[in-house]
């Protein structure tokens, strides 16, 4: 379900897509969100449109492979906050498994993403749902 959120002057300043919890669901998450943005005047290959993309592919990595339960998608939702703040939440079924930035060493192939979104993101963090937890980060726009 495509849902946006529009002021009472049309503009659209949100934006929540229920995806599967698959890799492709992670892969369409990104392209959607790129899409987005260009519509709301941050376009491809543009530091706001390439910061979110990497956000937006590590939290939805995440999601589905710590906090996939099966039969239960995960949520990406996209807000503008005024005046200058983008934020980015991905939502999962899992609210046991809470996320956390590793800095592991040179050999390790994972573990690496939160710190990635850490550096990017002016803020992040983790709320807790009703069920699930949404992990969120904000940029600057």
């Amino acid at each position: 379900m495509n849902q946006r959120i529009s002021t009472p002057t049309g503009e659209f300043t949100a934006f929540r897509q229920l995806l599967s919890a698959t890799p492709r669901g992670a892969r369409l998450a990104r392209r959607l969100a790129l899409h987005q943005l260009d519509a709301w005047g941050f376009p491809h290959g543009g530091d706001v449109s390439d910061a979110a993309a990497l956000i937006v592919a590590e939290l939805a990595a995440n999601a589905i492979t710590h906090g996939r339960v099966a039969g239960r998608d995960f949520e990406l939702r996209l807000t503008r906050r005024e005046p200058n703040t983008l934020r980015i939440e991905v939502a999962d079924a899992r609210g046991d498994r809470l996320p956390r930035c590793r800095s592991g060493g040179a050999e390790d192939d994972a573990g690496r993403g939160l710190c990635l979104v850490a550096a990017l993101a002016t803020a992040w963090g983790v709320t807790e749902r009703k069920v699930g937890k949404a992990v969120w980060a904000e940029l600057a726009v």
